[in-house]
């Protein structure tokens, strides 16, 4: 066993936040589609989270937002001209397909990519899959930019492994880290790797929902086990339960989360929730751990409840006193049930004993809370030290992006400003001085 940090990589919101509703299945994104944002906020939101967590003694680092519109998709789909011309077609002629290209989703870092730490590699590094995130148009080019970033902080080879993204074709939906958690004793020991998917592509006969995608494949998540080189001894794969992703739960994050030896989950997570508890218990057992399931029961909070306000969309974070803390959104004290369940759970004398609560409203809004807004990598000392130490959040860097905010982004967008070509310009300004703040030169392909 080594000594090792989970370090979570919050998305820094981009100069271009906007309300899209793009995402069919997301209800929170649905229910806000095309109303005004304040990107300004948003940020400040998320860079306010970054800085009390790290000032909480959490290894916190900041991923760089991607650049938009994104002009190619745009000119892939035949709107040409200069810039301003093509916004201007593309928003007499297919707002929606605009949208696309203004899309805020890659915020959610949780769908960035897939991560396996180095004690449970066969190669011993740490090894990133980049999510082809195929199922939605807006979403299905993040992976150029993920996986450019990914490689520029994570650029030494002894210690790290950046994939490509799997092919992009239905059979190999994969969304990253949503659908993927990791248990163990410690985050420096082996652990056992935890992948959910929706639907199998190539068995007609499992189940599947009805109503919304099911986003994550069987399929996707052996290839990502493969290629990071996993003990199939140390290697789960459930099914998530299609009735509740009809529900608006399109990841398993939205209904479960786990960290160290503990699952935090909904009792209709699971399509089978015995044989998966089974599962995970003897695999947990293997690496001389003991799985600790804190189960919610429907009776006391709804699926719908969940889904309004993101329960389980949490930070489950691993204290110095061996208990956990649980990071949530505002709109959990909102929430009678979920207000109610939560006074429980930290009076239970359970693993989770303190709550931490956030006002991250703009990114609620757009559907996604704290648990999508971060990647964990755990690391070891030697493999922190040598990736690029530029995006370690501390008081200087969030007193550097503050500034850059509040210099950068506007406090209010509106749909028809996705035409406007100044805020096109505005935010490729911004994201030039962020290569410099961040010591990235040459992170974004600007041409």
């Amino acid at each position: 066993m080594r000594n090792a940090r989970e370090y979570n990589f919050d998305g820094l919101v981009g100069p271009s936040h906007n309300y899209a509703g793009l995402s069919f299945g997301n209800v929170a994104s649905f229910s806000n589609v095309r109303s005004a944002s304040n990107p300004k906020l948003a940020a400040l939101q998320g860079l306010a989270k970054m800085r009390d967590l790290a000032a909480r003694g959490f290894a916190q680092a900041v991923m760089p937002p991607q650049a938009r519109p994104n002009f190619r998709l745009l000119r892939q789909l035949g709107f040409s001209g200069t810039d301003a011309d093509v916004l201007a077609q593309a928003w007499r002629e297919a707002p929606v397909i605009l949208s696309c290209a203004w899309s805020a989703a890659p915020m959610w870092t949780a769908n960035a990519a897939t991560v396996s730490p180095s004690a449970d590699t066969r190669d011993g590094r740490v090894h990133f899959t980049a999510a082809n995130l195929n199922n939605k148009l807006h979403r299905s080019e993040e992976h150029v930019q993920a996986t450019r970033t990914l490689r520029a902080i994570f650029a030494n080879h002894d210690h790290f492994v950046v994939h490509d993204p799997l092919p992009p074709t239905p059979a190999f939906g994969d969304e990253g880290a949503a659908n993927h958690t990791r248990f163990a004793a410690d985050h420096g020991a082996p652990g056992v790797e935890f992948f959910v998917y929706g639907r199998v592509e190539f068995d007609p006969s499992a189940p599947f929902p009805k109503k919304y995608p099911a986003r994550q494949t069987l399929e996707a998540s052996q290839a990502v086990a493969r290629l990071h080189g996993l003990d199939p001894a140390r290697t789960v794969f459930a099914a998530q339960n299609p009735d509740v992703i009809d529900q608006g739960v399109f990841h398993n994050d939205v209904i479960a989360v786990g960290n160290g030896n503990v699952l935090f989950y909904h009792e209709q997570a699971f399509a089978d929730e015995a044989a998966t508890l089974e599962a995970l218990r003897r695999s947990v057992a293997g690496v001389e751990a003991d799985l600790v399931p804190v189960r919610v029961d429907g009776g006391m909070v709804p699926v719908a409840d969940a889904v309004a306000s993101y329960l389980f969309n949490s930070q489950l974070l691993s204290k110095p006193n061996g208990r956990m803390a649980l990071l949530v959104p505002h709109e959990c004290r909102e929430n009678p049930a979920v207000a109610n369940y939560l006074a429980g759970l930290v009076a239970s004398g359970g693993p989770i004993d303190e709550l931490l609560e956030f006002d991250l409203r703009q990114s609620m809004r757009n559907g996604g809370g704290p648990a999508c807004l971060r990647l964990r990598v755990a690391l070891t000392d030697e493999q922190a030290a040598s990736l690029h130490g530029g995006v370690i959040m501390n008081d200087a860097l969030y007193a550097q992006l503050v500034a850059w905010v509040e210099k950068h982004y506007r406090d209010h967008v509106e749909p028809k400003d996705l035409a406007d070509p100044q805020l096109a310009i505005e935010c490729m300004t911004a994201l030039q001085a962020l290569e410099g703040i961040l010591g990235l030169p040459g992170l974004y392909d600007f041409s």
